[in-house]
């Protein structure tokens, strides 16, 4: 049976050292959530707690409603029911595949054992293998034994250290779904820590953006690219420039590429110059607008192009042009803007 989470104001230190600063959340039973964050951000210290391996200086863990951590009061990381993938995958050299997963089955008969290690390997699409060693394994496979042997006893919750970043690219892509599609199949509560925006993205039904120990948003991926809650995330999440605009009213913003208007009031009164986060899909190619842009650089992407242009009045845009339209550096191109969520943050 899966599980739920939550953590209710949690802090952690080292010392004098404050890691992890009134940490809030919640995570329903089968639900996906990452924790989004660049090195030394405290997300890996969240695990390490939700996991019993650290004791918090202040809050509560919550696991199916049940207080498992809080000061002075530590239930064991075996008492929680948790299932662990770390980045190195942790796996027993001398152990065959089938006798790896097999190791968290404490308590079981053998024939219940031997049946849930089939299970399992079938699942995680292993079958063929259980007799190897995991040397004989490639990477994404031992990856794949790593999960099975974390699923087998059946965890009310399952945490994911970084658990692709050994991977290539094309491997860590193809498996991080594999991966989101095993858990969701066996209606996993997990939760993952990464650096890797595309990950997140691809991975998670929510993302919390960690800054200096504090979850600084936590919003679906879609809510995340689209509204994010302040410059600073705006500027880590995905892609995109800033574009001075002038603030008019019924929450429209004039730009050197447009007009647009927001859903949302903006929060700077009429005649305010705002900064206005553009997406690379924002900005269309068009050869029929009277609005040119210079390409000043382009990355080649297979299927597309991702164009940085220089408007006529200095500002940098980015934009998705199909790869059959290859311009040159310093062609100037047609492009019109095409916007349905206006980000405005006003000038500190």
């Amino acid at each position: 049976m899966s599980g739920t989470l939550e953590l209710r104001h949690v802090s952690q230190s080292y010392g004098a050292r404050l890691v992890l600063n009134n940490i809030s959340l919640q995570l329903g039973e089968g639900s996906i959530a990452c924790l989004l964050g660049r090195s030394g951000c405290g997300k890996t210290t969240v695990l390490r707690c939700i996991a019993g391996f650290e004791q918090i200086a202040a809050g509560e863990i919550l696991i199916n409603g049940s207080i498992v951590s809080r000061p002075g009061n530590l239930t064991p990381p075996e008492s929680r029911r948790i299932g662990m993938v770390f980045q190195d995958y942790a796996l027993f050299p001398h152990l065959t595949v089938a006798r790896n997963v097999a190791f968290g089955l404490h308590g079981a008969g053998e024939a219940a054992r031997r049946a849930r290690v089939n299970e399992m390997l079938e699942i995680v699409g292993l079958g063929a293998v259980a007799q190897r060693y995991p040397h004989e394994l490639s990477g994404g496979q031992q990856q794949r034994v790593a999960l099975a042997r974390a699923l087998a006893p059946r965890p009310a919750l399952m945490l994911l250290d970084e658990p692709f970043s050994n991977l290539d690219v094309e491997m860590r892509e193809r498996l991080s779904i594999e991966v989101r599609d095993i858990l969701k199949s066996q209606n996993t509560t997990t939760i993952i820590v990464t650096h890797d925006q595309n990950e997140a993205f691809t991975f998670a039904d929510h993302i919390g953006i960690m800054r200096g120990g504090s979850i600084a948003q936590w919003d679906t991926p879609y809510v995340l690219y689209h509204e994010p809650a302040n410059r600073e995330i705006a500027e880590f999440v995905g892609r995109g420039t800033f574009l001075p605009g002038v603030v008019l009213e019924g929450n429209r913003v004039r730009l050197e590429v447009g007009e647009m208007q927001g859903d949302t009031p903006i929060a700077a009164a009429p005649g305010a110059i705002v900064d206005v986060l553009l997406r690379p899909d924002d900005i269309l190619h068009d050869d029929a607008s009277p609005l040119q842009a210079t390409v000043i650089n382009k990355a080649f992407r297979g299927a597309q192009f991702i164009y940085t242009l220089e408007l006529a009045g200095g500002g940098h845009v980015m934009s998705f042009v199909p790869s059959h339209h290859n311009h040159a550096i310093g062609e100037k191109i047609g492009v019109r803007l095409e916007m349905d969520h206006l980000i405005a943050f006003a000038r500190e």
